[in-house]
């Protein structure tokens, strides 16, 4: 990407601190800013180089404070759960859309070049034609979705008004190591891990044949790289996907098979603001991006359970 100076808000968490990871190995400069609510002190383990600001998207100060000579911003910064924005729509909507704004705001006066804004795929919602592509008509059902599809059009109004780069990423279901897997509203991957691994029975909501496009976060980096240097992606909206759908029944499955365990799961019903299926079109990604998923999914599944297995996390 070459050397550019950076600030990843939220980059303590999950998949910013894998982005922080690779900015650094390209001779970047990261300025982390974190209130450490989700994000975590362990994923940052090996990145001393970035600098780390302990601090809210909320605060609109603090974030003008840190944007001076700035080049590119990725605002990973949010509430990431669809089951939290339910349960806490307000602080959904001062996270996500107040400091998305902030953000925005605070690039425009300290002139940085441009702003990669990390959505999601639960912006579509229930859309019943798949796989799902950047020009169907978004639906979203929870507070969390309307809050990204939001800060979408937050950004493309500050591009068209101010000039301010953005691309907007909508990520599908990412997966990889240093995922949380202790969260009540961790996703299916690390919550099968650890209850297989600790003697637990897996639950499963719904009848297990819903389907998710899931996503190695190795990938995902890649993508968030590109849209901070591609000058056609400006203004616009991508899928960040594998293009390929997996059964949760059959994920479970491929779990048991990793840590040859054959536990039976016990089904629930299906959670609130739970879509049946996600599916990425990934034609615009690679069409304008040069994006193109290059993680294999049963590889890259083993190599995150075990990375589950071996890092001791269950053992703390």
């Amino acid at each position: 990407m070459g050397k550019v100076r950076t600030v990843i808000t939220g980059g303590a968490g999950f998949i910013g601190s894998h982005i922080v990871e690779s900015l650094l190995q390209q001779g970047n400069s990261a300025l982390i800013l974190d209130n450490f609510s989700s994000g975590r002190r362990e994923n940052l383990s090996g990145l001393e180089r970035a600098q780390v600001i302990e601090g809210d998207v909320r605060d609109f100060e603090t974030v003008v404070g840190l944007l001076p000579g700035t080049d590119v911003v990725f605002h990973l910064a949010a509430v990431v759960s669809v089951l939290t924005s339910l349960e806490e729509p307000h602080t959904t909507w001062e996270v996500n859309l107040k400091g998305t704004y902030n953000v925005l705001e605070a690039a425009r006066r300290a002139k940085v070049r441009r702003v990669i804004f990390i959505s999601s795929s639960a912006v579509y919602g229930e859309y019943p034609k798949l796989p799902f592509k950047e020009t169907h008509p978004p639906q979203p059902e929870s507070p969390y979705a309307l809050s990204k599809l939001a800060g979408e059009q937050l950004c493309s109004l500050y591009w068209r008004l101010y000039g301010l780069e953005t691309v907007a990423l909508r990520l599908f279901n990412v997966y990889g190591p240093r995922q949380n897997p202790f969260s009540q509203y961790a996703n299916a991957i690390p919550n099968f891990t650890r209850k297989l691994l600790t003697g637990q029975t897996p639950t499963i909501y719904g009848d297990g044949n819903q389907t998710r496009d899931f996503v190695y976060v190795g990938d995902v980096v890649r993508a968030a790289e590109r849209a901070a240097r591609s000058k056609k992606a400006v203004g616009s909206v991508f899928n960040v996907g594998s293009g390929k759908r997996v059964s949760v029944n059959k994920l479970l499955a491929e779990i048991q098979k990793i840590l040859n365990t054959k536990s039976k799961p016990e089904f629930s019903p299906r959670k609130q603001g739970d879509v049946l299926h996600t599916w990425a079109n990934v034609q615009r990604s690679r069409k304008v991006l040069g994006f193109a998923p290059k993680a294999d999914f049963s590889r890259s599944l083993r190599e995150t359970v075990l990375w589950f297995k071996n890092s001791g996390i269950f053992n703390q």
